[in-house]
Order: structure tokens, then sequence, then C-alpha cells
């Protein structure tokens, strides 16, 4: 969710190699591997509660890769302070048509949970909803756009909103899960930074291209990790 200066994105790893611009953009935008990991979170933190409600974890997860992977991303494409990372292949003004529509619909989807059954969520989907746009535009100086921030709003909450989902309440296990979470994304972030970096210069030199490799294998690491423990976790409560 965060952008850089210049640079080929759509050589990025997460990227289809094949398919017209627009459409390599837009599954690029979405940072599929990234969204996969809140996505996994949010299940993790439901697989937590001692029932699970699957409509309510359709609906929590749902909702998240609505805000996130799609109106996150594309405030992330317009960008602060004149960056492009995706290039010219949306409009400014398609991209915050895409944000506004699919965080307002991600909002629908779980305001009626909210009013009718899970209040204490509503604190958490505000919070969400504050770093959604304070870190992607980086506003208020860019105050909110630290590793720290990002770590908190999409590590650590998605587990707390998945059992606060469930349960409409709180423990000190899942509190320190989702501490646990936010470590993870913490990895993620710090790994990003530098590998966009020496995506972006393109050296050839033979140190470089090592890093890049092992930043991207943490990246690959760390997403996979995650997903495939959210997946092994919902499959066993599935089945049991």
């Amino acid at each position: 969710m965060d952008g850089e200066h210049g640079g080929d994105r759509t050589r990025e790893w997460f990227v289809p190699s094949f398919g017209p611009p627009r459409f390599r953009v837009f599954v690029g935008l979405l940072f599929l591997p990234y969204t996969a990991m809140v996505l996994g979170f949010t299940l993790i933190g439901a697989m937590l509660a001692e029932t699970v409600d699957w409509k309510r974890v359709m609906a929590l997860t749902g909702a998240y890769f609505i805000a996130l992977g799609v109106g996150a991303h594309a405030l992330d494409a317009v960008g602060s302070k004149g960056r492009k990372p995706w290039g010219r292949v949306f409009g400014d003004r398609q991209l915050w048509t895409l944000a506004v529509v699919s965080v307002a619909a991600a909002y629908a989807i779980l305001i009626p949970y909210m009013i009718a059954d899970v209040p204490l969520l509503w604190p958490i989907a505000i919070a969400e909803g504050f770093f959604l746009v304070a870190y992607n535009l980086e506003l208020f100086g860019g105050r909110f756009h630290t590793d720290g921030w990002f770590a908190l709003s999409w590590g650590g909450l998605p587990v707390t909103a998945g059992y606060v989902m469930q349960t409409d309440s709180l423990s000190i296990p899942v509190i320190m899960l989702a501490g646990a979470a936010a470590f993870f994304s913490l990895v993620e972030i710090k790994a990003s930074r530098p590998y966009k970096v020496l995506r972006r210069e393109g050296s050839s030199e033979a140190a470089a291209v090592a890093h890049a490799a092992a930043y991207e294998a943490v990246l690959k690491s760390i997403s996979g990790g995650v997903v495939l423990t959210a997946a092994g976790l919902t499959l066993w409560r599935a089945w049991a």
C-alpha cells in the first residue's frame, strides 16, 4: 500500500505477465499476496471463537477485500505529492471513484451487523477507515504513514475484527495474537520498502540483484505462511 516514484511495477512478482496493460495494472494494484495476508488475519481471528458463524466470516473477509484490496490500493495509486506508482493507466477520477465506491460497499456490508449484533466492531471499523485514508494519502504530514501504524491497521486490527465479528467481545489471548499479526505485518513492510527501492533502481549488479531476490523471498514466505496458517485453521474448524 505504499507507493513509490518511478519504476515499472508491472514486472513485480505478484503481477501477471499476460494480458493487456489495464488488466495487468488492475491485478497488480490489488497487491493480492499482501491483501491475502490481511484476509488471513481476519480468518485467524474468527477461528479463535468458540463457535463460528460462517456468514459473518464471509461478510468480514469480503468487506476487507473490497475496502483494502480495492479501495485502499486505489487511493495509494492516486498517491500524495504527485506520486504515481502504477503510472497513468487509470486516471485520478477513475481511481477516486473506485476507492469511494469500494469503501462505501464495504461499510454497507458491515453496518447492519454493527447495528444489530456487533457494536464492538464500530471502533475497529472507524479506526480502519481512518488509517485507510490517512496512511495512503499521507495526511497530517505523513504522521500515520509509518511502519508501526501499518502493522497495527493491517495486522493487529484485522485479527481483532475477525474475533469481534464472531463474539462481540475481546480477550487477552486474542489481543496477544493480534500483536503477533502486527509483527508479521511489520516484517512485510520492512522487507517491502528496500525491495521496492532495489526494483525501482533496476541495478544489474550482482549484489543488488541478490538483495532484491532475498527481500522477494521474505515477502513470498511471510505472505504464504500467513495464508496457509489461516487456510489450515479455517479447514480445521470447518471439518471439526
